[in-house]
């Protein structure tokens, strides 16, 4: 999602758009591609939500 520089409120904000304008608004067969790593769905990521916040990156 990019580098919040440990800034845990940066970070929290960051999120929250995410969900709410990618998850919040796509189906799970979306496609992503993100800058590293393999292409994905939104469906295969959409577990991982909880654990990102949780660990704050």
């Amino acid at each position: 999602m990019g580098n919040t520089h440990d800034d845990p409120a940066a970070f929290a904000s960051l999120l929250d758009g995410v969900e709410e304008k990618l998850f919040g608004a796509l189906p799970d067969e979306t496609w992503v591609y993100p800058g590293h790593g393999r292409d994905t769905t939104l469906g295969a990521e959409r577990p991982q939500l909880p654990e990102w916040r949780s660990r704050g990156w």
